[in-house]
């Protein structure tokens, strides 16, 4: 189940969600045997031994053709902020739908995150600082998790870390408008289930390109957020012990 936020809407541990002016939230069609927990996701990240490259893969546009670039990549960093929403614990990933008039990703669901500045003391700290600047989510309010292997975007041309943090308690979340029209989430335990992954094929750039997504809130998740979801899924997958679903074709 997915939901979008207002601007500085509240979220809770009592499930005080609320669109404004909408009826209550839906209950999920869909119960795990056993919820995801703060703890499964730590375990999920401590796993040393998982093929990220692969299970990010799953979720991957193909062909991948990119420009070539005579210079390195730029360091970056996303976070992925995971909350409990509802009273019975249902962990939550928040989401963001970027400004379309933005240079980069226009348009496109995203994490929040950014390209390391001079200030940064490293990515975590760049993850930290973008969160606040993107959807309000500062300081304390974090607390950080782990982190994933590094992860190349051709499209940008950033070399980016994802960052996992938990906040506990409410959520007051501020969008910047000019980079951010609306922040949403998605279930953890939905990530794990079939009926919202989808494929279409696209044009790009005279290719015809397979993209798989994610069905969240009425958008197409895809691309390299895809892929990162794909990595925590298949990282809770082997926690939980439940065996991934068809791969798309």
């Amino acid at each position: 189940m997915a939901t979008a936020f207002a601007p500085d809407e509240t979220w809770n541990r009592n499930g005080l969600a609320r669109l404004r002016g909408a009826p209550p939230l839906a209950e999920p069609t869909t119960t795990m045997a056993r919820p995801i927990t703060f703890d499964h996701v730590s375990q999920a990240l401590a796993l040393e031994d998982f093929d990220s490259n692969g299970a990010r893969l799953r979720m991957a546009p193909r062909p991948r053709g990119w420009t070539k670039r005579d210079h390195p990549p730029s360091p970056a960093a996303v976070l992925i902020l995971i909350f409990a929403a509802d009273d019975d614990g249902r962990l939550n990933i928040v989401l963001t739908l970027r400004n379309a008039d933005l240079r980069g990703h226009s348009g496109q669901v995203s994490f929040p995150g950014g390209r390391r500045e001079a200030q940064d003391k490293n990515l975590t700290e760049t993850a930290r600082r973008e969160t606040c600047e993107e959807i309000g989510i500062c300081g304390d309010q974090l607390s950080i998790m782990g982190r994933l292997p590094r992860f190349f975007i051709p499209a940008s041309h950033h070399d980016v870390r994802p960052v996992i943090a938990r906040c506990d308690g409410a959520l007051a979340f501020k969008p910047k408008p000019d980079e951010v029209v609306e922040v949403f989430a998605v279930a953890l335990e939905d990530l794990l289930q079939p009926r919202y992954k989808f494929v279409e094929q696209r044009l790009m750039r005279g290719v015809n390109v397979h993209v798989p997504y994610y069905d969240v809130a009425g958008h197409k998740v895809w691309g390299a957020t895809a892929m990162l979801l794909s990595e925590l899924e298949g990282r809770l997958r082997r926690v939980l012990g439940t065996s991934a679903d068809v791969a798309l074709t």
